[in-house]
């Protein structure tokens, strides 16, 4: 009944009295009614009288519903919202980021209190590692198709709440195989931030101005693996009172910590999936006016269904991961780095416990060096970003992938020198300093080495980022989950020296990559079936930028392609077939929004009418996608593709 009360006195208005009078000259239209903040926290569907007064394309059927999209200055369009309120988003998420991957490591600083309380070996106690790390490759699986379906706010909040508990059940863990399966679930359902906070940050900030919030949220999950050991090791250390262990209170941080990122999440972040904030616009609307609504998200692609998501998010990772060499070579690349990092959490305490005799807690604190090498790459990755930028405008938007890969060249050098110095200089006869200082030169590569693959990835990818990030993450976690387990064997029977030597030789073998791609990248990628689709759905859209209309083949080489003094007009196909051009810093944002910043949605684009789809009745041994349908045709889908991507543009 409140519903209606707040919006009855709009319903007897005609639409057209929205339109804004012009015989006196432009007038500024007034803002809609202000939505009250809990509303907006808590209704996902809330509509104002000017939003049921606006003037929507379409008659109201069922053969020609009205389509809802954001209208002037709407209330509830996430990229409206205050500077103050999207940093604050900002802020909030990259703290859960942080605190799930402080979990994941803190446990590692009081495994010998572990090992004492319940009398198991190291390797079964590492296991409380492993299987929390083990449980992130969950989240691209399950967590990402659900915030398709249901909106990140309830994902968030109930993933969330799920890794507070099973980090309290863990307190009281009475052997150490309920403590290791309650690991696991808690890094199941907390892998779901690590997925999808870089997606809130996609819906609030337009392309321009979402720079300055990804970097400083890029380091969140750098921060956490670091700091964790450090945590666990005073507390484990310090924190004994009788049979209450150490390992204990450590399970006692991480659940009121987790738990107060909750609260404030369930108290201050609201929905910001676009899609589905308009999909519950159209059902409130079309209930509220009995007339049929619709949202241009589920015009242009349909609704997606729950068997469709999981279907696409459980099978096409592995499809790309063993049908494109460029997926699976920096994939493996990022995993052994990602596996070297959690190995470290087993080696440290060997090196600088067991054999220089330091305690749980000072035997933590060298990895405070690794996080002063991280902090300095991503304020580094921060000033090369004016390089890119400089970059991408010289290609008119569409800058190459390779351009992603200078730093981590430099980071891929980084490593290995880091990791040999670490492996000569950690015996207990040399002074400390020299061995600490020699893991911040890991630190600093492995964020060059993570932060340019990933942007690789994405760039190479575009319709199928998602998945490719999701096979990324898959065997990424594979490898920090592994790698822990074999640390100590390796070290008792190789050497502290040797043993160090063997991620270095790993590092040294991968260090080529970034070099070959930056130089061969294009050839490669023209070979790579899916990365040549992907390239040839963005050459389409840099032609659109310079083109307002989609035509064929042969109408291009009898007329001129209109172009633009700028970035480029972006042509807007209205659902009448009609095209009308948009500014081009519209246009240029609304194809980065899409492409570089919110992967998993792009996933969305290619679902059901894709290559991977298609592939039972494609031809083998063809060498491209190009090849196989012909330029006409590759024009036609690129037309059509075009359409469906204006869906992810709404963010816009």
């Amino acid at each position: 009944m409140r519903e209606l009360d707040y919006i009855t006195p709009a319903l007897g208005k005609s639409a057209s009295t929205t339109r804004l009078s012009t015989m006196t000259g432009p007038i500024e239209a007034p803002r809609p009614r202000r939505i009250p903040y809990w509303r907006i926290l808590t209704d996902q569907g809330v509509v104002t009288p000017d939003i049921i007064d606006h003037a929507y394309v379409g008659s109201g059927t069922e053969e020609d519903p009205f389509v809802v999209e954001w209208i002037p200055d709407d209330p509830r369009n996430p990229m409206g919202f205050d500077t103050s309120l999207k940093w604050t988003y900002t802020v909030i998420v990259a703290f859960a980021t942080f605190a799930v991957s402080l979990a994941s490591s803190a446990y590692a600083g009081s495994i010998s209190e572990v090992i004492k309380d319940f009398d198991v070996s190291e390797e079964v106690a590492t296991l409380g590692v492993s299987l929390f790390v083990l449980g992130f490759a969950v989240g691209p699986l399950l967590w990402a198709p659900l915030c398709e379906l249901m909106g990140r706010q309830l994902v968030f909040l109930g993933t969330f709440f799920c890794l507070s508990a099973f980090c309290a059940g863990a307190v009281g863990s009475q052997n150490v195989w309920t403590l290791i399966i309650l690991r696991f679930f808690a890094g199941s359902f907390g892998s779901s931030p690590l997925t999808n906070a870089g997606g809130v940050i996609a819906d609030i900030f337009t392309a321009d101005q979402r720079g300055l919030a990804t970097s400083l949220f890029a380091g969140a999950p750098f921060l956490g693996p670091t700091l964790g050991p450090v945590v666990g090791g005073f507390l484990g250390e310090y924190a004994t009172a009788d049979h209450f262990l150490g390992w204990r209170w450590v399970q006692v941080f991480l659940a009121v910590f987790t738990g107060l990122i909750w609260i404030v999440q369930g108290l201050v972040i609201p929905e910001t999936y676009a899609p589905l904030l308009l999909s519950k616009r159209a059902d409130r609307l079309s209930s509220l006016t009995g007339r049929v609504y619709r949202s241009k998200v589920e015009i242009d692609r349909g609704r997606v269904s729950a068997r469709d998501a999981f279907t696409t998010a459980l099978s096409r990772p592995w499809i790309l991961l063993f049908s494109e060499p460029i997926v699976l070579l920096l994939s493996l690349y990022m995993a052994i780095v990602y596996g070297t990092l959690y190995m470290l959490f087993d080696a440290f305490p060997i090196i600088f416990q067991n054999i220089r005799g330091w305690g749980e807690g000072v035997g933590s604190l060298p990895f405070l060096a690794v996080m002063i090498g991280m902090m300095l790459a991503v304020g580094l990755n921060m000033y090369d970003n004016k390089r890119y930028v400089r970059i991408h405008k010289a290609h008119d938007g569409f800058a190459p992938p390779e351009a992603r890969l200078p730093p981590t060249m430099w980071g891929g050098l980084a490593i290995p020198v880091g990791l040999f110095w670490f492996a000569w200089t950690n015996s207990g006869s040399l002074p400390w300093i020299v061995s600490v200082l020699a893991t911040a030169p890991f630190g600093f590569g492995m964020v060059f080495v993570f932060l340019g693959i990933m942007n690789y990835l994405i760039d190479s990818y575009t319709i199928y980022a998602a998945s490719v990030l999701a096979a990324n993450s898959i065997i990424r976690s594979g490898f920090g989950a592994g790698f822990p387990l074999f640390t100590t064997y390796m070290y008792q029977n190789l050497g502290i020296h040797w043993a160090s030597c063997v991620p270095a030789f790993l590092s040294l073998a991968c260090a080529p990559f970034p070099f070959i791609f930056y130089h061969y990248g294009p050839m490669i990628r023209r070979r790579c079936k899916y990365a040549a689709e992907a390239d040839s759905f963005i050459r389409s859209l840099a032609q659109k930028a310079k083109a307002p209309d989609c035509v064929d083949e042969k109408q291009n080489e009898a007329k001129p392609v209109p172009t633009t003094t700028d970035h480029g007009a972006l042509a807007e196909i209205n659902p009448d077939g009609d095209a009308s051009s948009v500014s081009s810093r519209s246009s240029l944002e609304r194809i980065e929004t899409a492409y570089d910043a919110n992967p998993y949605d792009i996933d969305r684009v290619n679902t059901q009418n894709s290559a991977i789809t298609r592939r039972s009745h494609s031809t083998k041994g063809r060498r491209s996608w190009l090849s196989s349908f012909g330029r006409s045709q590759v024009s036609r889908t690129a037309c059509a593709a075009s359409k469906d991507t204006r869906l992810d543009s709404l963010n816009t």
